[in-house]
């Protein structure tokens, strides 16, 4: 079946671009923003993800604003036209790839909505290509790429209009495709007992953005591990990229939580000379807002032909402790030296982890 994204020249296989190179349940292709104030004191997030052998394409948007964290929810029926991004009242545009985006909400019932585009402020980043398997299956085989960014436009939470230009609200898209855990869980023989340990930190200052990531298993041996620097600017290209030889990290963990109080990344250059950044938190973003570990709303999932839902809570209210609570995005003020910044630190915690002393499935930091 012919589709209007087969007239590009950007085939990878000998099928039409509608058969994905896989039969996997779990193949996805995805979109996802953040942005927030330069105090932090308001954070949004959308994402976009196409499942391209469920039939699905779902979507989400969420705003914090006042302490309190704003859900809209979308999934669809998906046809074979993979270039019709949008879910619901959440649209997502390629204005000029690699460097403008546009996130369109449209007003909805639950009162959060916006016009905004996402322009580079740093070229794109490739992370080092994800692989894991669990035995000898695929668990993850995937590609992610990063990007900071400026957002210009306005964005409507609880009936106030915000001017994220005039205001310097900065942030980071990301897009990864491939092969990761979505949908509804498989039956079968019991699954390989669950950890994972995760840390994503792209972070905006005035004059560098910087990026770093990290997967270990339960010894604390990395398996992904990414660092790196580059001038904040929109001309440069991908030869302004400085990528690290190593990174490394320090969490100090918030008592009664899988999350950190407080956390020092050092990411050390081919030259030898590292650059310690220092994360404080201000607050969470609890990622199943946009989907992350739902147990209706995961990635993937098909819930008809077209549906729309949405929801609010006071942060406040939310106990971090819960397993659905887990994955958040801290947003962060940052030092670099005498920079000063913000950005996130993304954490997922499951199992045991030697180095932040967890020995079980959801034990909590003493």
């Amino acid at each position: 079946m012919l589709t209007k994204a087969d007239d590009y020249p950007i085939h990878q296989t000998s099928e039409p671009i509608a058969s994905v190179g896989t039969s996997d349940r779990n193949f996805y292709d995805r979109y996802f923003f953040n942005g927030y104030a330069p105090d932090g004191s308001v954070y949004f997030a959308a994402a976009l993800g196409s499942y391209p052998n469920r039939q699905v394409m779902d979507a989400a948007f969420n705003v914090v604003h006042r302490d309190r964290q704003y859900v809209l929810r979308a999934s669809r029926l998906a046809g074979l036209e993979r270039m019709e991004t949008y879910v619901g009242p959440i649209h997502v545009e390629v204005v000029e790839p690699l460097r403008r985006l546009r996130l369109r909400v449209e007003p909805n019932a639950w009162g959060i909505a916006g016009d905004l585009l996402f322009t580079r402020r740093a070229p794109v980043l490739e992370e080092p290509h994800f692989l894991r398997r669990n035995g000898g299956r695929i668990f993850m085989d995937y590609t992610r790429l990063t990007q900071h960014g400026d957002w210009s436009g306005t964005l409507s939470v609880d009936g106030k209009s915000i001017d994220v230009g005039a205001q310097g609200f900065r942030g980071t898209r990301d897009r990864s495709w491939g092969v990761r855990p979505v949908g509804e869980r498989e039956a079968g023989a019991p699954a390989f007992p669950l950890q994972f340990f995760w840390l994503w930190a792209p972070v905006n200052f005035d004059d560098v953005c910087t990026h770093f990531d990290v997967n270990e298993d339960a010894d604390g041996e990395p398996w992904h591990a990414a660092g790196m620097i580059v001038p904040a600017g929109t001309t440069g290209g991908t030869d302004t990229v400085q990528n690290m030889r190593a990174v490394r990290y320090a969490l100090t963990m918030r008592t009664g939580t899988r999350h950190a109080a407080a956390a020092e990344i050092t990411l050390c250059s081919q030259s030898g000379a590292d650059s310690r950044i220092s994360l404080t938190p201000l607050y969470n973003f609890y990622m199943i807002g946009l989907g992350y570990g739902h147990p209706q709303w995961g990635h993937g999932m098909f819930l008809g032909e077209d549906a729309v839902t949405g929801e609010s809570w006071r942060l406040a209210d939310l106990d971090p402790s819960i397993p659905s609570h887990l994955h958040i995005q801290a947003i962060c003020s940052a030092t670099l030296g005498q920079r000063r910044g913000i950005g996130v630190l993304e954490q997922l915690i499951l199992g045991p982890h030697k180095p932040t002393g967890f020995t079980d499935l959801f034990d909590l930091a003493g």
